[in-house]
This record gives structure tokens, sequence and C-alpha cells, in this order.
């Protein structure tokens, strides 16, 4: 399992700072199927806009709203394939769930648990509970880019992707204090995950790792 990248922003800042804290889980294929050519220096961009955030379908897909404080713009987050961009589609709603729980203080959201199984479940709500153990919520935006995804082997969904954190700050729900993110290349992150689909069409991630500065 990968530490925790919450602890990059412990050594970069004496009080700790946002989203550096990527949840990140072992478990993972370390095949080579697994693997995205290109992934660590980043890809060609396509022009095409994002799609609109799912929202309830046959599958339950959950309705996840952001408040208002912060933003998750996904830039480029489309592929020609429908195969691949259903993955794209869960992936992206996937991350939502995960700020939308932290910013509602929700460790057990059922939207997080819908798009995450086993090892990725248990390191999503570890990652949100030490932002609501300190009473921490989020401000600011990120930047969701570079997605590269395919389907392995096995039949499992690879995506690679970038966020750039580097404009979001957490918040203090008592205090009102607002801790900035390090302007720091180990700022944008690299996600990786694994994701299988479920008998009702679903994406869902089974294992995610982060690499802090992945992507520059």
């Amino acid at each position: 399992m990968n530490r925790p990248a919450r602890l990059v922003v412990v050594a970069l800042t004496a009080s700790t700072a946002l989203l550096l804290t990527a949840c990140g889980s072992g478990g993972g294929d370390d095949s080579s199927s697994d693997k995205i050519k290109g992934a660590d220096v980043g890809s060609e961009k396509t022009s095409a806009s994002p799609s609109a955030p799912a929202s309830q379908d046959a599958a339950g897909r959950p309705k996840i709203t952001l408040s208002k404080e912060f933003q998750a713009n996904f830039e480029d987050w489309t592929n020609s394939d429908p195969k691949l961009q259903a993955i794209l589609n869960d992936g992206r709603e996937e991350l939502r769930s995960k700020y939308a729980a932290i910013i509602e203080s929700n460790p057990d959201s059922e939207a997080v648990a819908f798009y995450n199984s086993g090892i990725s479940l248990t390191s999503a709500r570890k990652w949100i509970k030490s932002f609501t153990d300190t009473d921490d919520g989020l401000i600011g935006k990120v930047t969701v880019y570079d997605p590269q995804v395919h389907i392995n082997d096995s039949g499992s969904g690879v995506l690679f992707y970038c966020v750039d954190e580097r404009k979001a700050s957490t918040k203090n729900r008592k205090t009102g204090k607002v801790t900035a993110t390090p302007d720091k290349p180990e700022s944008v992150l690299q996600y990786r995950a694994r994701l299988d689909k479920t008998s009702q069409g679903v994406w869902k991630n089974v294992s995610l790792t982060t690499v802090a500065g992945g992507c520059n």
C-alpha cells in the first residue's frame, strides 16, 4: 500500500494542506497490460469538451453535487470509444464522490461506496476521515486532465489521469483557517486506477495509487 500523499504535504509545510492526501492504495496489478505507454510524461490532449456529470440512471448512479466554494474541472475528459468513455465517466464520478464526502464531512458516503470496492473503498474512507477528523473542508479548485484509459487483458479498466491541486485549499469549519496547497511540482499528482465492471454496468475502483509530481 502506498503511503498517503498527505504525508508529502507534511514534509513540505508545517501545517498540512489539502489534497496531497490523495488516497493511495495498493493491490493493483503490475502487469504490462495495466501500464499506459507514456503515462509518466503526458500525452497529446484532444480539444473535445468534457461530458456532463453522471446522474441517476438505471444502474442507480448517485447524483453528486459539490459546494459552490469548490470546483473540480475535468479537461478533455472524452474518448471516441463508448466503452472507454464509460470508464472515464465513472472514474470522474468516483473522484467527485470523494470530494463531496470531504465537503459533507461524511466518510461513510454511499456515493463513495457506489464507486469503490475492496481495498479502494477502505483507502478512500481513510482519506476522507483524515479531513473529517480535523474538521476540514475543501475550497478553491482542482484541475483534472490528461486522462489515459484502456481495458487490459483481464477485462479490467485502467485509468491514469493528472490532478493539479495548487489552487485548492482546506478550510477549517470551526476556526475558518485556510491552508493552501503548496505551489510546488509535488502538488500535481498522477492517479493510477484499476476498475472492474459490475453486472449493472458500473466501473468501480478496485485499486488506486497516486504519484506526487507524476505528471511533470
